[in-house]
């Protein structure tokens, strides 16, 4: 009989809008490929139809702070159960553009939704399925906005999420540090208003540690 493959990793980038997550998240990807490692790379909200469908509303349709909540839990089911999972089951790394720390940073921090509510739906959607290993991109609150109006002055429009104000972002980026530093086990911080090639040392590092 051919030998079971051994669990994968389950990998979450997260960050503050501006902090350059999706694009280290593109270069870990190639970084680890490059090393033979099966990879699966997703992002959140999105992952799968219906994820993805979701996201389209999140990121631009008026609705209370909790049926946030309950939309971006609606596609990470979906997303865990179709992708997530299988991908860890055959032994492949899965690496994730944000998971449900962005739920207790953006909804929870940032807009107010009770954390025992987060808590209640992630412990009936995702269970014991939780990350590994969390890369938190963190950048000042100035250095976010700069580089935010620099891609809206390059023609991308912005979403709702990005339309947000100073102090949203505030809390949003101490509701991640203070996650950070309850689970500094998981948690690995990464000061992302360096220069990109820093960054890139660092993430190699990650990398071949993998």
């Amino acid at each position: 009989m051919p030998d079971h493959p051994s669990r994968g990793r389950f990998i979450t980038l997260e960050g503050v809008d501006g902090a350059g997550k999706s694009t280290h998240a593109r270069f870990l990807a190639e970084a680890l490929a490059a090393r033979g490692k099966r990879v699966v790379a997703t992002r959140e909200p999105g992952g799968t139809p219906a994820g993805e469908a979701i996201r389209e509303w999140l990121l631009h349709r008026a609705m209370t702070h909790e049926t946030e909540a309950l939309l971006m839990f609606a596609a990470r089911r979906e997303h865990v159960v179709d992708v997530i999972e299988p991908a860890l089951a055959r032994g492949d790394i899965v690496l994730c553009d944000r998971f449900t720390d962005a739920t207790y940073a953006y909804q929870g921090a940032g807009h107010g939704v009770p954390f025992t509510m987060i808590d209640a739906l992630a412990g009936w959607v995702h269970g014991d399925c939780n990350p590994d290993l969390t890369l938190l991109f963190d950048v000042p609150g100035e250095v976010s906005r700069e580089r935010l109006a620099r891609s809206h002055a390059r023609g991308k429009a912005p979403d709702k999420f990005e339309r947000e104000t100073h102090a949203f972002f505030e809390r949003v980026r101490s509701g991640y540090l203070a996650r950070a530093a309850a689970e500094p086990r998981r948690f690995r911080i990464i000061d992302s208003s360096r220069p990109l090639d820093e960054v890139r040392a660092e993430l190699r590092l990650v990398a071949d540690a993998l």
